[in-house]
């Protein structure tokens, strides 16, 4: 897949867009003001491969609140503003990384001005979050007085992308475009945007359509995807069409579920399009009724087990003669499990064979020499 072009700009010191690894993030479930479980769940989601990480900033003391987080995250912070300005220039007094800003709840000139002013001191990116739950009113784009959001008019505006009419898709794209432009008046062009939308047909086609117009990096979702298992789907389906066209530069994955999944599902998107390729990939049987052995408890063992490392391996679990010895052969290390017993391949040879009481550990232990192995230096 030929990857869009984008600029490079730096979250912290990780670099996103250009030709950077497209990065895995998730944002923080906690109350922001309570800086000791905050950073709990940030050192959890790093060990789950978190490389960016995102707070609520309801109010001034949760602003302040990230002066001390920053100092204990490993990761780089970004501060989640909106309605309030002032905010943003108090997240940014606490030393955030980044700077997310919603256009459609912040939508008053002269305050998105005043933060990007603060923002070009410190070299702060700024990303331009657009949220079709939080649209401006039709008509009202940047006009902050007069127009309720209550009779904002988007809801009656078609979805997916017209050449007929006025869509939501245009509206989403207008909206950060106002933005953009204000940013770009100001000189300031460390910018990274999300178009996200429950619909995939909209997500997508706004991120298209954006993608024609301006060079800066994309941020990714589906937002309110829903739970772990419906939202997994969408978010895949959704971020693997804009993925495997080449769009995107970092991913969140937005889950009614614990962070880590995010990370967890977000890495999964990234691996089955071979985008990125840390940690383990998993062939497993979906196990029927020529199975000898329970494969569907082995393969989320080795799921559970696997879910730690972060060298790039590639494991089968099969549970029978159709397919078993030939994915099993495939991967670095595979078992093909069988009636009481299973072969162990590493790289397409037979290693051994197991009774089925031993499966578990022996796959286990080959895969922990396969790790060692790939972990060696090169002379």
């Amino acid at each position: 897949m030929n990857r869009r072009i984008s600029k490079k700009i730096f979250i912290g010191d990780v670099p996103v867009g250009g030709d950077s690894p497209i990065t895995v993030q998730s944002m923080t479930k906690t109350d922001t003001r309570d800086v000791k479980s905050t950073v709990k769940q940030i050192m959890d989601l790093v060990k789950s491969g978190c490389e960016i990480i995102r707070c609520a900033v309801p109010d001034m003391e949760a602003a302040k609140a990230l002066k001390d987080i920053k100092k204990l995250s490993p990761i780089p912070i970004v501060a989640d503003i909106h309605f309030h300005h002032e905010l943003a220039l108090e997240s940014l007094k606490s030393g955030v990384d980044c700077l997310r800003l919603n256009p459609g709840n912040i939508r008053d000139r002269t305050k998105v001005a005043a933060v990007v002013k603060e923002a070009k001191i410190r070299q702060t990116p700024i990303r331009i979050g657009v949220n079709f739950g939080s649209l401006p009113p039709v008509g009202g784009i940047g006009v902050s007085k007069g127009i309720s959001r209550h009779n904002d008019g988007v809801n009656l505006l078609s979805k997916g992308l017209s050449d007929n009419e006025y869509s939501v898709v245009d509206h989403m794209v207008q909206t950060g475009l106002w933005e953009i432009g204000i940013l770009e008046d100001l000189d300031f062009d460390l910018i990274k945007i999300s178009l996200k939308a429950f619909d995939i047909d909209t997500t997508v086609e706004s991120y298209r359509k954006m993608a024609k117009l301006v060079p800066y990096p994309f941020h990714l979702g589906i937002t309110e995807s829903g739970t772990a298992k419906s939202g997994s789907i969408r978010s895949s389906i959704g971020l693997g069409i804009l993925l495997y066209e080449g769009i995107g530069d970092t991913i969140r994955v937005s889950l009614s579920d614990e962070p880590t999944e995010e990370i967890y599902t977000g890495f999964e998107i990234l691996k089955s399009l071979d985008i990125r390729k840390e940690g383990a990939v998993l062939v497993a049987c979906p196990s029927c009724g020529r199975a000898d052995v329970d494969v569907r408890k082995l393969a989320n063992d080795v799921d559970d087990l696997l879910k730690k490392t972060k060298t790039s391996i590639k494991v089968a679990v099969m549970g029978c003669e159709v397919n078993g010895p030939g994915e099993a052969k495939d991967a670095d290390v595979g078992i093909a499990a069988g009636v009481g017993r299973a072969i162990i391949f590493r790289k397409g040879q037979k290693s051994k064979i197991v009774p089925e009481s031993d499966m578990l550990t022996e796959l286990m232990n080959e895969i922990s020499k396969v790790e060692q192995e790939k972990n060696l230096p090169t002379s």
